[in-house]
């Protein structure tokens, strides 16, 4: 242990950081050319919160039995725009991920009516749209409506409806359509992977 050990010293109210002389060095000289993440002007964001992945996260057979049972062209186009290739935590890799062949099937509060601001809670209305509109994936969701009114008692049927994500990026869901940067929460080491073409919805991460 004591090859191992070295002098840090702590003299400034600054975190502690315990490196070697030549890793201090490097981070000297990077912190002299370079700008900390704070003094970005960026904003990072947290991937969806789904409160039962079961019923949202879905595989591409499942996607493909859901599209399968659409009723005209309008549904299953429809229907495709709102299943959308996610990436969890675990898929990224350092400098790269790996995509798992999952879905998220991204519905908003109040969905479709979600841009109707004069709605201001769990909307009956927003439901029978919802049905009338995507009866395929409506049809997937009943089956788990236990489990998705399970949820968080104090918002679930009071602020959106049980068949909506628990938290769907209302103030940045357009930052998921562009190229972003997304880590996984937790990590045992650095791993940051680029969604270049913004095709990816995030879980269980967070990105910029």
């Amino acid at each position: 242990m004591q090859q191992h050990a070295f002098a840090c010293p702590f003299t400034t109210s600054d975190s502690w950081v315990i490196l070697s002389p030549i890793e201090q060095s490097i981070k000297r000289k990077i912190e002299a050319v370079g700008t900390p993440l704070k003094d970005w002007d960026i904003n990072i964001y947290r991937g969806v919160l789904t409160g039962c992945n079961e019923a949202f996260i879905i595989s591409t057979e499942k996607r493909d039995e859901i599209l399968a049972n659409c009723q005209t062209k309008e549904e299953r186009k429809r229907t495709e725009e709102i299943i959308r290739p996610i990436l969890r935590g675990r898929d990224i890799k350092r400098y790269s991920y790996d995509w798992a062949g999952l879905w998220l099937i991204y519905i908003p509060w109040h969905f479709p009516l979600q841009f109707d601001n004069t709605i201001q809670g769990s909307s009956e209305r927003a439901e029978k749209e919802f049905c009338q509109q995507y009866p395929a994936v409506y049809k997937h969701m009943l089956q788990y409506k236990k489990e998705l009114s399970a949820r968080n008692k104090a918002e679930t049927g009071i602020r959106y409806e049980w068949y909506a994500l628990q938290r769907w990026g209302a103030n940045y869901w357009e930052d998921f359509l562009k190229p972003k940067i997304v880590w996984g929460e937790i990590s045992d080491i650095p791993k940051f992977g680029f969604d270049a073409k913004g095709e990816m919805y995030c879980e269980a991460t967070s990105f910029l």
